[in-house]
């Protein structure tokens, strides 16, 4: 490559750092593509079945770790983070203590973060081709078989914590991840140090012990798969271990020393919406499908299904306080035409003592 190639080059790189952070991207770096360790780990991760029933991880084989598998002549991975935390740490410890209300991942409180991000990427790789001309790119947010955190980690936006998310030294992890495979070959970011060190809060506060070794999640265990990715009953063992959260979990981000630098977001789209960051469980649990519906368009809580959505809050209920309110909103569900939710429903009304039916 000549020095006024490589000099055009770098130019690139920082108009597309420019043109990110016009589109409300945190950060940016270049990764290259070589995935091979992620990928070994990634192999045994599955033949330890800590997937759980995500038969899709497994799906798409080496087009996974080999990006140019996926997406014929990629040489570089272009990676961009987004905030989302919509609130003060404070509040979300907060209402962690408050067993009568619903507590959902911060992420999914307000607009479904996929189409948010990829319509800002395409945004940007529009904006690189009208600088240099047509070029060969795809962009991705948590949308195809996409090694994200790697990614993040080789373009230099953070390290992977024992609890396997990404951290930035300066702003925590309450961030999403988007992509631009690209043939533009782009000079590439150095990763960052881990700077975990001796810490285990991550591990120590798992409500449900899903981080089974540093940064090592069975997902079986893992709030967030038990109430999101799960399709079936929550195993009865675990139950009592969510507590009140009925979408997610964000405790390893919440008690992680990093965090105490996290920045909240000025994304409008992240905020919470329906006060759905406060509302009593027993007021979750009467919605009908048509207010779920309502409620939750243009959300990342349609992920869990309606069924899905009452079989979480029948375990809340039957972790909360025994009130008449709470026997009240599970008895009125305990002829419900699934089957399953019915079984959650004797389960947390046994809870309060009251008998069931399933």
């Amino acid at each position: 490559m000549s020095d006024t190639t490589d000099a055009k080059l770098v130019h690139l790189s920082n108009a597309i750092r420019d043109e990110a952070r016009s589109l409300g991207f945190a950060s940016f770096g270049v990764a290259d593509i070589d995935l091979e360790a992620a990928g070994e780990r990634l192999e045994q991760w599955l033949a330890d079945g800590y997937h759980g029933a995500m038969s899709y991880m497994a799906a798409h084989g080496t087009r996974r770790y080999r990006p140019a598998e996926l997406v014929p002549g990629t040489l570089r991975c272009l990676s961009f983070t987004v905030d989302y935390l919509p609130e003060p740490m404070q509040r979300l410890r907060d209402a962690l203590d408050k067993p009568s209300a619903g507590y959902i991942a911060r992420y999914a409180l307000g607009r479904d973060y996929h189409r948010y991000i990829r319509r800002r990427l395409q945004a940007l790789a529009s904006r690189i081709a009208e600088r240099i001309g047509p070029f060969g790119y795809r962009v991705f947010t948590d949308s195809a078989p996409v090694m994200e955190k790697p990614l993040a980690g080789k373009a230099g936006l953070g390290w992977i914590g024992k609890h396997t998310n990404v951290i930035d030294r300066s702003r925590g992890s309450w961030f999403f991840i988007g992509e631009i495979y690209t043939d533009l070959p782009l000079a590439a970011d150095e990763p960052v140090a881990d700077h975990c060190g001796s810490c285990t809060r991550c591990i120590e506060v798992c409500p449900t012990g899903a981080i089974v070794a540093p940064y090592v999640l069975d997902a079986r265990r893992c709030i967030s798969y038990l109430t999101i990715e799960n399709r079936g009953d929550i195993p009865e063992p675990l139950r009592p271990l969510i507590g009140n959260r009925i979408f997610g979990c964000d405790d390893c981000q919440i008690f992680c020393p990093w965090n105490r630098f996290a920045r909240e977001s000025d994304h409008e789209a992240f905020k919470p919406r329906h006060g759905l960051d406060s509302t009593a469980l027993e007021t979750l649990f009467s919605w009908d499908e048509a207010t779920w519906l309502s409620r939750t368009e243009g959300s990342a809580l349609r992920r869990t299904g309606y069924e899905g959505w009452l079989r979480n809050l029948a375990v809340a209920l039957g972790n909360a306080p025994t009130t008449d309110a709470v026997v009240g909103a599970l008895e009125a569900r305990r002829d419900f035409p699934s089957a399953m939710v019915r079984r959650h429903v004797a389960w947390a009304l046994a809870r309060h003592h009251r008998p069931g039916t399933n």
